[in-house]
């Protein structure tokens, strides 16, 4: 019993110490991360850094679909292109704050997820991701045919920056680019907590085991 009693602590305290190493690990990729993009915009183009962060983040929310949910999903372009759009339109036409398009474009985003998903989630496997590819080519043609909201093949051209919760004017491109990195790291952070929820631990379950 003490061999056994001995063998189980050893056991328990090797693998704290392996959470710990790990955390560790990923706090110094965060401050590694943050370093980056503090330098970034003082070596490279602002705005050029701009869109790789952009793109970063959609590539993370992407793996977290299909690397710890495993479901590979054709319409993830769709809820970034609207929530684009939606910002956009909101912020040339209807004179919102940039804080506010932001929001109602990911509000608008969210919804339309909700929608494709409760049409899609009841499919595996290849009959998922061809649902998903049929409703993101919709919102595409949607696009297309609906030029006095997307601009059509153009796009929304001339979109004011505005100024951040109307005191931080964004027409500064290192300016704006703060508020990208901010948002990226947000969601970097959002992302790295949901894979590390309960939440997160149950996705990776039914990815592995999804009849059960």
């Amino acid at each position: 019993m003490t061999d056994l009693a001995s063998t189980e602590a050893a056991a328990g305290t090797a693998l704290a110490e392996t959470d710990d190493g790990t955390a560790r690990l990923h706090r110094n990729l965060f401050v590694a991360i943050a370093a980056l993009l503090v330098i970034a915009p003082f070596v490279a183009y602002p705005v050029f850094v701009m869109k790789v962060l952009c793109f970063a983040l959609f590539a993370l929310a992407f793996n977290l679909l299909l690397g710890y949910g495993g479901l590979l999903s054709f319409g993830h372009a769709a809820y970034f292109g609207m929530a684009s759009y939606v910002s956009a339109y909101t912020a040339k036409n209807w004179g919102l704050t940039p804080e506010l398009a932001i929001l109602l474009g990911t509000a608008v985003a969210a919804l339309l997820g909700t929608v494709f998903g409760a049409l899609a989630i009841r499919r595996q496997g290849i009959y998922f991701a061809m649902i998903t590819l049929a409703l993101a080519q919709m919102v595409f043609f949607f696009s297309l045919q609906a030029p006095r909201f997307t601009g059509g093949e153009d796009g929304i051209q001339a979109v004011p920056r505005g100024k951040l919760f109307g005191l931080v004017s964004l027409a500064d491109d290192r300016a704006l680019y703060w508020l990208v990195a901010a948002i990226f790291m947000a969601g970097l952070l959002l992302i790295y907590r949901i894979i590390h929820s309960p939440f997160g631990q149950v996705c990776k379950a039914i990815r592995d085991n999804e009849p059960r």
